[in-house]
């Protein structure tokens, strides 16, 4: 999580680096190339069309190597989904930090967005969230948080409960690289709440890239248990010195959204988890 600075709208905003830019792009293209389907369910007497962001941030960053201001995956969603001809009905945001998630609605609220704030962490949020939106509509969820320890599968399972669901998420391949040891001989750690379970499917006496790799793999499995199946095709983000940060990939139960993401992800025949 980047330190708040004053944005250069007056509101607060989030120092990053480089590759949140990147990883908004490919939020965005997503967004665009789905426009024709998410045009399906907007318009009167339809299930509606709804964008769920349950860690917001801001909803404004400054690029700390350039000093470039961009906007934050929320309002780049909404103004792409706008642009695109299609745009989402409601907008569902959450964050930890009360002042972020304020900034961030004000921000859409600025560009006459349909945001809806709701109070409380990822995992508790996302229960409300679930039991707002119409059941009969299209639902996508971008899921950003900052390590494994706030990709609480809880909110996977609830999400999942959506009869239609697509959820972009990142998953911190440099919390796993950083951490593993560490949280495999904890009693209590982030896989826990990432991967509920996985201490009676891993061994965790075995190599450091057997162990990451395992655990990896056992989270997508529960992911492909509740019905949503996670993207073989997937980007790994890396810092400004090369170094690996996180992986994005999707989760969806329609075969179509795959099919979206590996022309937005443009890594077809790339489907290995780099370790």
């Amino acid at each position: 999580m980047g330190r708040l600075i004053e944005g250069d709208d007056g509101l607060p905003a989030e120092e990053v680096g480089s590759w949140a830019k990147e990883k908004h792009d490919y939020l965005c293209r997503y967004i665009d190339i789905s426009r024709a389907t998410r045009a399906k369910y907007v318009g009167d007497r339809k299930g509606g069309a709804t964008f769920i962001d349950l860690f917001c941030g801001p909803g404004r960053c400054q690029v700390r190597e350039t000093g470039e201001w961009v906007d934050g995956g929320v309002v780049a969603a909404w103004k792409k989904s706008w642009e695109g001809g299609s745009p989402f009905t409601q907008i569902y945001i959450a964050d930890l930090d009360l002042k972020r998630r304020q900034a961030a609605a004000e921000r859409l609220r600025q560009l006459n967005a349909p945001v809806i704030e709701i109070e409380g962490a990822a995992a508790q949020a996302v229960k409300e969230v679930v039991t707002r939106v119409n059941p009969y509509g299209l639902n996508f969820a971008f899921l950003d948080p900052f390590d494994l320890a706030n990709l609480s599968f809880d909110i996977i399972v609830a999400l999942a409960s959506l009869k239609r669901i697509d959820m972009l998420i990142h998953v911190s391949q440099m919390d796993l690289q950083r951490n593993a040891v560490s949280y495999a001989i904890a009693n209590e750690s982030a896989f826990d709440s990432f991967a509920p379970g996985w201490r009676d499917k891993v061994a965790r006496g075995q190599s450091q890239q057997a162990l990451r790799q395992q655990v990896i793999q056992y989270w997508r499995g529960k992911v492909a248990d509740l019905g949503v199946w996670p993207s073989t095709e997937m980007m790994l983000l890396k810092g400004g010195k090369n170094q690996p940060l996180y992986w994005l990939l999707l989760a969806a139960k329609h075969e179509l959204a795959h099919k979206f993401w590996a022309t937005a992800s443009n890594v077809e025949g790339q489907g290995k988890f780099d370790f």
